[in-house]
């Protein structure tokens, strides 16, 4: 099998999956973008692509230590990168793509997009638990991406907004740009880019929100899934643009940059270093990389979309995790949006609660625990999985990728998982127990956000 796929930008060169039956085309550069600049759709190359290794990720503070070395960061670099390497760079605009290797532009596939977490500051499309998903097993084509981060994905100055009419959330427009060139390049891999569902956790969470909630990313997916970091609250609401203005000039000035050409020439690594240091010095700089009401993209508060009903009409999945960032707080967020959906006679909204105690260690079902498990990349970790890791994992990957398939997590023999609405406001259970239709206990969950070492990149 040569895995050669003729795409409108021109042919892609593949390569086997990891997976048997599957195919991965990787670092697919859909974009290209200056610093702080909105990027610009890729819609032809010239030859071959090569598609057979990952891109660059973004850079992030990790691209500037040795993460071996870094003890208050370990938990998640031994959870997901160790024994990898990865390349970083501003020129960082690609995505992955993982098909059945039978699939043709006849095959209309239905599709799962999928946008990393991190903080916005961290993260990228094929770290250990993202490597060779198991969907396209199922019939589903997965999409992975990456998106500018930190400094370089969320900025806000007023030269900026002088040049382009709008400042800031430039990983968002990523998001954006990558989602609409998989709608105009999908058919080839096999894909439908009618049935394009947009996943996310934590920050990979509220960026699919906000896409759900934004005017520019309306018509272009069919459902939307959100782990630990969907729901609408004025606590994690974004501010006006403008208000980042002054931390961001402090920046500058830091960096001893006089003007904008100054600062977009600065060496990335004194990027980086300043805007840390300003983090700490300036306030608001922990908002620094958020995403901001920039007139475009987002053009108005999140509640005011909301009670408008102007927020996407497409079925929902969302939950979160029992040791969680803040599990009360992401748990009620999550049941929120789903009665909000119900309340609006909107497509069905189902939550889920997941509490698996990860063996190897003594941490729960900590932040991004679940990935492993909706992936369907268990073999990938070093931690001891058992049977019922794996049987666990085939349940929530039918769930998922039944939703994508049909918008109804529902089907094949699994356990009827009901709706959440007003009469009914169950969650379903997945991992100590049987999987089943729950209540949580909001008391128990407090208690988790003392206890909890593994909670954020």
């Amino acid at each position: 099998m040569n895995y050669l796929v003729n795409t409108p930008c021109g042919p892609v060169q593949g390569c086997a999956g990891r997976l048997p039956g599957t195919a991965a085309y990787k670092g697919i550069r859909y974009a290209t973008a200056g610093r702080w600049e909105y990027p610009v759709q890729v819609t032809h190359w010239d030859g071959v692509y090569d598609a057979a290794q990952y891109g660059h990720c973004c850079y992030q503070p990790r691209a500037f230590y040795d993460e071996e070395l870094n003890q208050k960061k370990y938990f998640y670099y031994n959870e997901f990168r160790k024994g990898e390497t990865y390349t970083y760079s501003e020129d960082c605009l690609f995505l992955n793509v993982f098909a059945p290797d039978t699939a043709t532009p006849e095959s209309r596939l239905p599709v799962l997009f999928y946008i990393h977490g991190g903080g916005y500051t961290g993260g990228c499309g094929h770290e250990k638990h993202f490597d060779g998903p198991v969907w396209p097993q199922k019939g589903v084509i997965a999409v992975t991406i990456n998106y500018r981060l930190g400094p370089l994905g969320f900025a806000c100055l007023p030269d900026l907004a002088a040049e382009a009419g709008h400042t800031g959330n430039y990983g968002l427009y990523d998001q954006l740009c990558a989602l609409q060139w998989v709608r105009a390049n999908i058919a080839a891999f096999g894909g439908d880019a009618d049935r394009i569902t947009v996943m996310g956790q934590s920050a990979g969470a509220m960026s699919v929100q906000q896409h759900c909630l934004s005017p520019l990313s309306k018509g272009l997916f069919a459902g939307a899934v959100m782990s630990s970091g969907g729901g609408v609250n004025k606590m994690m609401a974004a501010k006006p643009a403008e208000s980042m203005y002054s931390f961001w000039q402090q920046v500058m000035q830091l960096a001893g940059c006089a003007d904008l050409a100054a600062f977009r020439a600065l060496p990335v690594e004194t990027l980086f270093e300043v805007w840390q240091k300003a983090k700490k010095q300036v306030k608001g700089g922990a908002m620094s990389s958020s995403p901001v009401m920039d007139g475009a993209f987002i053009p108005q508060p999140a509640d005011a979309v909301v009670a408008a009903g102007e927020q996407a009409h497409v079925p929902y999945l969302i939950g979160s995790t029992s040791e969680d960032v803040m599990p009360p707080f992401l748990y009620s967020m999550a049941k929120g949006w789903c009665r909000t959906q119900a309340e609006q006679n909107g497509p069905a909204a189902w939550c889920w609660f997941f509490d698996r105690k990860l063996p190897g260690d003594g941490n729960g079902a900590w932040h991004s625990s679940d990935l492993w498990y909706w992936f369907g990349t268990l073999e990938n970790s070093w931690r001891p999985f058992a049977e019922k890791d794996r049987l666990l994992s085939e349940e929530m990957v039918q769930y998922l990728t039944n939703f994508v398939k049909t918008g109804d997590p529902n089907g094949g023999g699994l356990t009827r998982w009901l709706p959440l609405d007003q009469k009914q406001g169950k969650a379903l259970r997945l991992g100590e127990g049987e999987t089943r239709m729950g209540s949580v206990s909001m008391a128990k969950l407090a208690l988790t956000m003392v206890t909890n070492k593994a909670v954020g990149e």
